[in-house]
């Protein structure tokens, strides 16, 4: 967590793709509800405070799109009995949108 305090998530993120690239591996995304801060995702046993934020977490998911290394996805420690009104779900899905290609910017805004 340091790293990615003192540098942000996209330098050790872009230089991490770069070495699976050297490789010509491929990468498997376990999309952990607990990387996200429960106050966007309370929907996990146990909260820990300081996870990603929501800006964070697409960043993430969009150059993980981006990188077209992306092979394989599962969604784990979701508990929808610990969610409010159904907002860790929502986020699960907009996540793996992101890491699919749609943008951030594409989604359409509510009228209130």
């Amino acid at each position: 967590m340091r790293v990615l305090d003192e540098h942000g998530i996209v330098k050790p993120l872009r230089a991490f793709l770069d070495k699976v690239q050297a490789a010509q591996g491929l990468l498997h995304v376990s999309l952990d509800v607990d990387f996200l801060d429960p106050s966007i995702a309370p929907a996990v046993g146990t909260t820990v405070p300081g996870g990603a934020t929501f800006r964070e977490a697409h960043l993430v998911m969009e150059l993980l799109h981006e990188s077209g290394l992306v092979t394989s996805l599962d969604l784990v420690e979701l508990n929808p009995f610990l969610d409010d009104r159904g907002m860790t779900a929502r986020l699960m899905v907009d996540l793996v949108a992101s890491l699919m290609g749609r943008k951030v910017f594409d989604r359409p805004t509510r009228a209130k």
